[in-house]
């Protein structure tokens, strides 16, 4: 069995996930766009390299960062909340003919639940719910994980990911001062970082290919108390909330990583 994976991109998520998976005697390469985090990934055992998705091509040296690596996680934000124009699906697709020409069989794509609209109704997403996102970074990642999950050459696998938290990345610390915080009766959809990080190890235990999984903890208390409590929890100034727009939202389960990963949760949403 080939045991070495690549990571593209090696941030908030990706470096912690990369010394897990060292812990559990895999080869990683990762990546970086910060000269500076090279030797921090060195450090910890992690083959680094400088790799930057463009539109006309990857910058650095990709054949070597993907070199007899069986598995590829493909862990990069898109960015378009900093910059609205950026093409996410341009970069992806230049970075495709580099993976076909790979000997990676599998890439395990990291993405978002936000390939789902919030409406007033607060709908269940299942397993079997159409992405239907109408916001500009919705839609491109649909559109990404489509040309992923189509591509003869390898087998992918999407991991679409709640709210990311933990302790030092919370969103409750960018509430705490806000006011008229929209959609204070909606449901919560949060995932816990060892949580995202223990659901990719059991996906790379069982060879969960060609699957398509939505990652949220399985509670969900209504935003306003939840983002009240945490606040109080973190000694956090109170968020003031806009309770006469109707909240739109949307409930995210999780039964699949449940079932056919048989994957229990370890951290709630109280875990800081």
């Amino acid at each position: 069995m080939n045991n070495k994976i690549s990571i593209l991109g090696t941030g908030w998520l990706g470096f912690p996930l990369a010394k897990a998976l060292i812990n559990e005697s895999y080869s990683i390469h990762g990546s970086t766009t910060s000269e500076n985090k090279r030797e921090a990934l060195k450090k910890e055992g992690i083959t680094a390299f400088n790799i930057d998705l463009k539109e006309d091509g990857p910058v650095g040296d990709i054949k070597s960062f993907l070199d007899d690596s069986s598995s590829l996680i493909i862990n990069i934000p898109p960015g378009l909340r900093r910059n609205p124009q950026s093409n996410f699906v341009g970069k992806i697709k230049s970075l495709i003919p580099e993976i076909e020409k790979s000997k990676v069989e599998n890439v395990l794509f990291v993405s978002s639940t936000s390939v789902f609209s919030d409406s007033l109704d607060f709908p269940l997403i299942t397993k079997e719910t159409t992405p239907n996102a109408i916001s500009n970074a919705g839609k491109q990642l649909i559109e990404t994980e489509q040309l992923l999950l189509k591509n003869p050459h390898f087998t992918t696998t999407i991991l679409r990911f709640a709210g990311l938290f933990d302790a030092r990345r919370h969103p409750a610390t960018m509430l705490s001062k806000r006011k008229n915080i929209k959609n204070p009766k909606a449901p919560v959809n949060l995932i816990h970082l060892m949580d995202c990080i223990g659901i990719i190890k059991k996906i790379l235990e069982t060879n969960s290919w060609n699957e398509v999984f939505n990652a949220s903890y399985p509670e969900h208390p209504e935003k306003s108390k939840y983002y009240s409590s945490i606040c109080n929890q973190m000694k956090l100034p109170i968020p003031e909330y806009d309770f006469e727009t109707p909240s739109q939202g949307k409930l995210i389960l999780s039964e699949k990583i449940e079932n056919h990963l048989g994957y229990t949760f370890t951290n709630n949403l109280y875990s800081l």
